[in-house]
């Protein structure tokens, strides 16, 4: 069978040596040589700290041990997003990673909540999720898998210490790091890639190549020209002001995302200190207030002086083009307003290893990875959007603007689907489920005027009692965490 020689990745970061140290657990490098060039010259993004639930099983997959990975990263744990003020001024709620309830005769919990609802059913719907609670009363704040009731939870960590610690783990199973900057791509005849050479005069060859090297797109765009699909008309932010300050006395499970004059403003807590960030729109707010904004919010807690992020929402709808994929922001951007940045490049490295090439007959491959993360793309560009199409702010231009956004057609169907009977129903690539979509729909102000006639079978009294047993459960749960 054939097999690739040499497989080189151009940038390091978080994306970079998530991919190396993959390839290097799943492929080893007995048969197929795995280089990784970067150059300390180039600073990495960085910024991305928060998580969801996928990444626990990334690590798992690596054989990382959890409490080393936390140490490293100064992780903590995380069990959802808050949103703050998104749909009015006052007004927050919480998409959790856990379901709602408990599934009855197969159908979602949250169907027999909307009936019992109607019935003086007076809990509310975050009283049946046991990550919900537990966030707020800041349980299962550092992570561990120990505590029987716990629901699924993601991390909150250091970026830069998470892609030092893959570089020990990849370099450690023998993938070869290579310092030097990238100034020219030699490709042959038919376009494939061949050689990149280095700043100081030397050459790396390879058979194939994958391209982490952030917004700059080095191999994707800048040697193969893949062109990119711009999503500013549904998402319109295109700014982050982003800085660090104090550790929070008080570190609970959630990211918190609170929305301010023209974007949001992000608040992730780790163990030594916390990130903190101003998404916002150039066209309603100049960048220089942006910043001030963010460090007068800050104050005395700010540690670092504000950096500022440039980025044009979208992806590229060919990401695999002959021997070359891109994998990070290299493939795409979407703001990280339900932290999905890292694992798009997680979801990227499992199709890669699934649709591996041998160098022949790869198209079909690269076609099926192409679709498969065009589609994963839009599902999370869809949840993103339902954010600020849904608000009723009114209070800046800015919000009036999101109010008036197009929706896209792939949305309008499941704001459809969830005003008519409470419900989305997730396609192949969806990486957000049922509940996720309730959360945020109905945190958002969508009402559902219906839900599924299944959950009519159940009688009135035999509703009122199962619902109020798993009631009961879901407080017994949180009752016993840590």
């Amino acid at each position: 069978m054939t097999r690739l020689g040499h497989v080189v990745i151009v940038g390091g970061g978080t994306a970079g040596w998530m991919v190396a140290a993959s390839l290097a657990r799943m492929l080893g490098v007995g048969t197929t040589r795995i280089s990784l060039v970067e150059s300390d010259e180039i600073a990495t993004i960085g910024v991305g700290e928060a998580t969801i639930p996928p990444i626990v099983a990334f690590n798992r997959m690596l054989g990382i041990d959890e409490t080393e990975f936390v140490n490293a990263t100064q992780a903590t744990a995380k069990l959802g997003i808050e949103f703050v003020d998104w749909h009015h001024v006052g007004h927050r709620y919480f998409h959790p990673f856990d379901r709602y309830g408990a599934d009855i005769d197969g159908l979602p919990f949250t169907h027999f909540w909307l009936r019992a609802r109607g019935l003086g059913l007076t809990a509310p719907i975050d009283a049946f999720s046991v990550g919900t609670l537990a966030a707020r009363a800041g349980k299962c704040a550092i992570p561990t898998g120990q505590q029987p009731n716990a629901p699924p939870y993601a991390y909150h960590f250091d970026a830069g210490l998470y892609a030092r610690f893959l570089r020990a783990y990849a370099e450690g199973k023998g993938i070869e790091r290579v310092e030097g900057r990238v100034v020219s791509v030699g490709q042959a005849e038919d376009g494939s890639i061949t050689t990149l050479r280095l700043s100081d005069g030397r050459a790396t060859d390879g058979d194939f190549f994958i391209d982490c090297s952030g917004f700059r797109a080095l191999l994707i765009e800048g040697a193969l020209g893949a062109p990119f699909d711009d999503w500013s008309r549904w998402l319109p932010v295109n700014r982050a002001a982003a800085a660090p300050s104090r550790r929070m006395p008080d570190i609970r499970p959630m990211t918190r995302s609170t929305a301010r004059e023209a974007g949001w403003q992000w608040r992730i807590p780790l163990q030594h200190r916390t990130g903190n960030g101003y998404v916002f729109c150039d066209a309603f707010l100049d960048e220089g207030r942006a910043i001030a904004d963010l460090a007068s919010d800050l104050g005395d807690l700010c540690s670092d002086e504000p950096r500022l992020l440039r980025f044009t929402t979208g992806c590229r709808p060919r990401q695999w083009m002959g021997n070359c994929v891109a994998i990070g922001l290299a493939a795409g951007f979407l703001e990280p307003l339900e932290s999905t940045s890292i694992h798009l490049v997680q979801a990227a490295i499992s199709k890669l290893l699934a649709f591996f090439p041998t160098g022949t007959g790869d198209q079909v491959l690269a076609d099926r990875f192409n679709r498969e993360m065009g589609d994963l793309f839009v599902c999370v560009r869809d949840l993103l959007v339902a954010h600020y199409v849904l608000t009723e702010r009114d209070d800046s231009a800015f919000w009036r603007h999101c109010r008036a956004l197009p929706v896209p057609d792939t949305l309008a169907e499941k704001f459809a689907s969830f005003s008519a009977r409470g419900e989305v129903i997730p396609a192949h690539q969806d990486l957000f489920r049922d509940s996720s979509w309730f959360a945020v729909l109905g945190g958002q102000g969508l009402e559902p005027a219906g839900y599924h006639p299944i959950a009519d079978a159940i009688a009135s009294a035999d509703l009122r009692k199962r619902v109020t047993v798993v009631h009961r459960s879901i407080a017994q749960k949180v009752s016993s965490l840590r």
